[in-house]
């Protein structure tokens, strides 16, 4: 019974136990849930809800990747407001944050007669001054708006190309909107003519860098023409324009066909123009037209809706009066017509003759005027010698008129008329009758004879017959004013011999007071755009040869750096380093050291110019053959010849130009050779030269 009792017991205690336990694990169970959802929950409600919560006991791991640091932080404050921060386990990630993308940089220019402004977003890196006084060159001083920002990123690949490239496009466009980006410019302008309009588009595309995609929207608006003009002509010499005036393309296409049609040949063609006075002005002419080659030659001139229409004085009379009236019923309504059948003219030319009364005026070519024939009182001619000078210059003007009362009536204004008509030439003269005006000479303007046809046909009245003989003569090519390239050279080492370009120690930027010396560089490399030059950079014998040449190469290339970033066309520059291999001064010294480190500019020459170089190099040594040639004197010839010892391409030849530092580094004494060489020292003795001779370089 004992026995049955202690068992009893002993059950009862494991019972117990097992009860604790059951109790024990289904309350963790039970808090872990309720710590899980509570937490969920609050996570949920915040939109956290990429964060997963994994109770283990009294401990919560909060896994999964969160999108941003601040997140990540956000998920552990919430979680440690619900149970103890020291129980929460933080195994979450974070997104890998992006890099930020370089913006774009783009800039416009806008050009009207105010000014310019700029606009747009460019390199923090930009020498800003730099590129307002560029601004300032291309549009020839005119005021600048500058309203760019700037982004502290690397300036894309050819966008100092394409800035540039707008520069010189907005000098040529003077009412424009240039945009540039690296890859692409646009621009959108406006000019005074067609044939303008063609000539900037030529110019611009052949000027763009390659690679650079090239958008243009040149218009030329149509001008106004007033009077609305059309002079066409038949005589002995055959058939043509003095001016051509058509509404639209349809309208020119018309009368062209007309004119070809009575006997037109060669090129011709017509401006389209605002300021029309009918819409049937094509059909208006094409009668016209077809009157004058019907009545067998004369002059046949449109002036708004006058018409004029002059017969040759041997003109029958019944084909006359015919040719006439079918022309008037065929002209539309708006359009009038004045028909002359003049009496045969005589020119005298001298103003002094028995017949009709004259006024001559003669341009020379040397620009004087001399005024001859008559006038009908002092005022006028007073009023004549007065627009004379006016037109051709005080000193310029000869007048010999004589008085004249019984002159027809509008005689002053045909006088004024005809000089200024005879202005428009090179050199001519105009003689003037009562019903009758002749101007030739010769002008190098081409729109000037249908200028001149327009100023009579408007001035003179429906009496208008007048004859213009005047040839075109292009004008002389303009004188290239471009420095010689081998003047080029010899000013920036004019410059350089003033004041040197100098280097940092180990550096190869050029910095500090230097840069003034590369400004007055490419001050005269803009005026020298076509100039071969090489940069060659130079240094003192201190540290290795190796070095030297490689520190003297970076140099060389820092010039060029800094040259293009003042925006030089650089494609004619060449950098090059020749380390300590053309000294022009002693290595033994500190002075001669100094004057050994330095930049300097030689001119390439094209290759006919090096070969023949190269042959009067060799006739030299022939004509002494018992001399051989010093160390130095090969060097020169070796340098004229254009075969540099590191292999510099052939058919470029080197000469300093004269003046230059380089003339003392053809004559000084040669380098020691290897005999006399000092013993090569370990590698720790020769990286401590090194350091030493770069600080020195």
């Amino acid at each position: 019974m004992r026995l049955s009792a202690n068992l009893i017991a002993l059950a009862a205690v494991l019972v117990a136990g097992l009860l604790c336990v059951f109790s024990a694990v289904f309350a963790v169970t039970r808090i872990e849930e309720r710590a899980a959802t509570e937490i969920r929950h609050a996570l949920a409600v915040e939109g956290l809800d990429w964060a997963e919560v994994a109770p283990d006991g009294l401990l919560v791991q909060l896994s999964g990747t969160a999108p941003s640091e601040a997140t990540r932080f956000r998920a552990l404050s919430i979680t440690g407001s619900i149970v103890d921060a020291e129980r929460v386990i933080d195994a979450m990630e974070v997104t890998p944050s992006q890099p930020i993308n370089a913006p774009r940089f783009s800039m416009e220019l806008l050009r009207n007669d105010s000014g310019v402004s700029l606009v747009g977003l460019i390199p923090a890196a930009t020498d800003r001054g730099r590129l307002l006084k560029d601004v300032r060159d291309a549009v020839r001083g005119a005021p600048v708006t500058d309203l760019l920002d700037t982004a502290r990123f690397d300036a894309p690949e050819g966008w100092e190309a394409a800035v540039r490239f707008g520069l010189e496009a907005l000098g040529k466009l003077p009412r424009s909107k240039i945009s540039i980006a690296a890859d692409e410019l646009r621009a959108i302008a406006i000019a005074d003519s067609g044939k303008e309009k063609r000539r900037l588009e030529t110019e611009l595309r052949a000027a763009a860098p390659e690679g650079l995609t090239l958008v243009l929207d040149i218009s030329a608006p149509r001008p106004v023409i007033a009077p609305f003009t059309l002079r066409f002509i038949i005589d002995e010499s055959g058939a043509r324009f003095d001016a051509c005036s058509a509404d639209t393309e349809a309208a020119r296409d018309r009368i062209l066909a007309a004119a070809r049609n009575a006997g037109l040949t060669g090129k011709a063609d017509c401006t389209i123009g605002l300021g029309v006075p009918s819409p049937n002005w094509a059909r208006a002419v094409e009668a016209g037209i077809e009157g004058l080659a019907a009545l067998g030659g004369g002059t046949l001139t449109f002036s708004d809706a006058d018409v004029a229409l002059v017969a040759l004085d041997s003109t029958d009379q019944a084909l006359f009066d015919r040719v006439v009236g079918e022309t008037e019923t065929a002209l539309p309504e708006v359009f009038s017509l004045h028909a002359v059948k003049p009496q045969p003219v005589k020119i005298d030319g001298s103003g002094e003759g028995d017949g009709p009364p004259e006024f001559v005026a003669t341009l020379s070519p040397e620009g004087l005027v001399q005024l001859r024939g008559r006038v009908p009182d002092e005022l006028v001619r007073a009023a004549t010698e007065s627009y004379a000078r006016s037109r051709f210059g005080l000193e310029n003007v000869y007048a010999a008129m004589r008085l004249d009362p019984g002159l027809p009536e509008g005689w002053p204004l045909r006088v004024l008329t005809s000089l200024e008509a005879l202005s428009d030439l090179e050199n001519g003269s105009v003689v003037m009758q009562p019903g009758f005006v002749e101007l030739r000479g010769t002008t190098s303007d081409e729109e000037a004879n249908a200028r001149i046809a327009r100023l009579f046909a408007d001035k003179l009245g429906e009496a208008q017959n007048f004859k213009i003989e005047v040839a075109y003569v292009a004008p002389p090519e303009p004188e290239n004013t471009q420095p010689a390239p081998e003047d080029c050279v010899a000013r920036v080492n004019a410059i350089l011999e003033e004041q040197k370009i100098t280097f940092a120690p180990g550096s190869v930027t050029v910095e500090g007071e230097s840069l003034k010396v590369v400004d007055r560089i490419a001050e005269v490399l803009r005026e020298c755009p076509d100039a071969q030059m090489e940069i060659g950079g130079h240094t003192d014998s201190q540290g290795r040869e190796e070095m030297n040449l490689q520190l003297s190469q970076s140099r060389a290339e820092g010039v060029l750096s800094a040259l293009l970033a003042r925006r030089i066309l650089t494609s004619n520059l060449t950098a090059r380093g020749y380390g300590e291999s053309q000294p022009i001064a002693d290595n033994g010294t500190e002075e001669g050291r100094e004057a050994n480190r330095r930049i300097e500019f030689r001119l390439l020459l094209p290759e006919a110019a090096a070969a023949e170089a190269a042959q009067e190099a060799g006739t030299a040594a022939e004509d002494a053959p018992g001399e051989a040639p010093s160390d130095g004197a090969a060097a020169a010839q070796d340098d004229t010849a254009g075969t540099p010892a590191d292999g510099a391409p052939a058919e470029e030849a080197e000469t300093p130009a004269s003046g230059t530092t380089d003339a003392a580094a053809e004559t000084e004494e040669p380098a020691p050779d290897a005999a006399a060489a000092p013993p090569i020292a370990t590698e720790t003795d020769s990286q401590s030269e090194a350091g030493t001779a770069d600080e020195q370089n």
